[in-house]
């Protein structure tokens, strides 16, 4: 079987990372990476290359930044062409982002195969483009790759037959597992002079929180109000440095929060585990605190991942400042929350996946 692996951005890496592993393990596999290039920054795709230690993108596309329809046509017409030259028998995508959807248009319309890993996944906002990118990509999907219970009646709901589902748990939290020994000897505390349990860790980067100047002020004010009783830890996404800069909410740095460039996965692994809090908006970040047993504040409205609250250390704050303030003084002042970890959120994943796709192929 030939298979072409596709990464566009940072979210994808640490989920495509463990499938090529395991294909090369087996050595059943020829594995066609594919790097759209939706991410191009260093911070946001080569350091994580090194880290995850993907090898070399066999093609690398080079779409860049622009808006969704711009993007996104760039990627398909890219693609194209090596679908045709590669003639792979599948294409892999994982997550939500518009290589994720560009991608699997595409073979869809060629007619090879698409395995979408993290199907199933609704916040039911359909203000969010991720939700859009993750509807399609199911409806064209031959094999949808669910990481729990609730995915799947989300697919049935919308018509996407059984035998195209498979519940194989979490791909990510395959890296997470794989890793985590390694991102112990990361000095990234001690760079940053944090000591284990004394801070909070932030990162935000969703254009409806990033974008609107009087809903990331709100949020900046409440991330500096907890810097004045705890070290605040904000990793910053280019996009989101650009908002603050601009519309000069950064004054909340002055109140002793710490903005620093973008972490590598093996240093941000290390700051997530050994942090008291974790404030995000990001999806992936609800589900490794949820395994790692750190408490999350999500400043989202809605959640496509409702399993990390329902059994896990999420909640879901808003972005109502004085909500985040709440919760977050609950926590520092000695609230525990129960939790458990999911089933098949145990590093296995990747090898499911691959079961299935030698079954079917065989």
């Amino acid at each position: 079987m030939k298979a072409a692996v596709i990464v566009g951005a940072r979210p994808n890496f640490m989920k495509a990372a463990p499938l090529i592993r395991e294909f090369k393990a087996r050595g059943r596999v020829e594995t066609l990476l594919v790097h759209t290039g939706q991410h191009y920054d260093g911070n946001m795709s080569r350091v994580f290359f090194d880290d995850l230690e993907l090898p070399e993108p066999d093609i690398y596309l080079g779409v860049g930044s622009g808006s969704h329809a711009a993007q996104t046509a760039r990627i398909m017409t890219a693609f194209e062409g090596v679908v045709e030259r590669e003639r792979p028998d599948l294409v892999a995508v994982v997550g939500d982002v518009n290589s994720t959807l560009a991608c699997s248009l595409v073979a869809a319309k060629l007619l090879v195969p698409v395995a979408h890993v993290e199907a199933g996944l609704r916040s039911f906002d359909r203000t969010m483009p991720e939700e859009t990118n993750r509807m399609v990509t199911d409806i064209l999907s031959r094999f949808c790759f669910t990481t729990s219970p609730e995915a799947e009646t989300n697919l049935l709901r919308e018509g996407v037959t059984a035998d195209r589902i498979f519940y194989v748990g979490n791909i990510m939290i395959d890296s997470l597992l794989f890793y985590l020994e390694k991102a112990e000897s990361s000095r990234v505390l001690d760079d940053l002079g944090l000591a284990p349990g004394g801070y909070v860790l932030v990162t935000l980067h969703r254009p409806s929180n990033v974008d609107d100047p009087a809903r990331l002020a709100g949020i900046m004010d409440a991330l500096g109000e907890i810097a004045r009783s705890v070290p605040v830890v904000f990793p910053v996404h280019p996009r989101t440095r650009k908002m603050i800069e601009a519309s000069g909410v950064g004054i909340a740095a002055a109140r002793g929060m710490r903005l620093v460039e973008p972490l590598g996965y093996l240093d941000f692994v290390k700051a997530e585990r050994h942090a008291r809090i974790v404030i995000t908006d990001s999806g992936g970040i609800q589900e490794e605190t949820t395994v790692l047993g750190i408490p999350c504040l999500t400043v989202r409205e809605n959640t496509e991942r409702p399993i990390t609250i329902e059994i896990g250390t999420n909640v879901l704050v808003g972005t109502d400042p004085g909500r985040i303030r709440e919760e977050a003084a609950r926590i520092l002042g000695g609230a525990a929350r129960e939790h458990r970890v999911p089933p098949l959120w145990d590093g296995g994943t990747a090898g499911r996946i691959a079961d299935v796709l030698e079954r079917h192929f065989a």
